[in-house]
């Protein structure tokens, strides 16, 4: 407990995480480029970020676009703003906030591309409106990006990835939607930069294939 007080300080004090005890937590919204990055560029979130690994090393790989962590947890948002800290990399900041008020801080259209690494998969029927890839959650989505930007998913969840197979092979306004449910060897690997999370490492050691999928409104 006395470590995890610690770092929910720290990161009080990072300018690299927008949480609810900062300043610009309830206007960013519609100006994360001009307040947060100073620079006019793409903006990409990676959603349930977790430990913030993939946000991370996305930054260091494209330091012409701009990315953004999102997850509730302050001890996992800790490590990856630690990890951007370290690196020295400016184009990178996470945001403190349960997934379900994301249009609060975005503005329509604010969004040039979304990944969903490795999300809770909420298995139980009870939960399935809480899945990140169910049609609440698609229908804010498509909200918030310009059209024609890529929703991407990695997951080791086959569950998880063929109920959002068939959720977004339901609607009417999907385009360009390519999947896997082995990453490793289908041509689609090279999308995902062989950026992998801890988690990802994890499962792949047990021999969990990894899925993909992407599409765009």
């Amino acid at each position: 407990m006395k470590r995890k007080l610690e770092r929910f300080k720290i990161i009080e004090e990072r300018s690299n995480v927008i949480e609810r005890t900062k300043d610009n937590y309830e206007s960013i919204k519609g100006n994360w480029n001009a307040e947060h990055f100073k620079s006019d560029r793409p903006i990409t979130l990676e959603l349930a970020c977790g430990r913030g690994e993939y946000s991370v090393n996305l930054a260091r790989t494209f330091p012409e676009r701009n990315f953004i962590g999102v997850d509730i947890k302050g001890e996992r948002i800790w490590k990856g703003s630690t990890l951007a800290v370290e690196q020295n990399l400016t184009n990178v900041a996470f945001l403190r906030t349960p997934i379900l008020l994301i249009e609060n801080f975005f503005a329509p259209g604010e969004v040039d591309e979304i990944w969903i690494t490795f999300p809770d998969p909420r298995p139980r029927k009870r939960d399935i409106k809480r899945r990140l890839t169910s049609p609440r959650y698609l229908d804010s989505y498509k909200r918030l990006v310009k059209p024609g930007s890529y929703i991407r998913l990695k997951t080791d969840n086959t569950a998880l990835f063929e109920y959002t197979l068939e959720s977004v092979q339901e609607r009417n306004d999907i385009h360009d939607l390519r999947w896997t449910r082995d990453l490793y060897e289908d041509p689609l690997r090279p999308e995902c930069f062989d950026i992998k999370t801890r988690y990802e490492e994890q499962f792949s050691a047990k021999g969990e294939k990894i899925k993909y999928l992407r599409f765009h409104f």
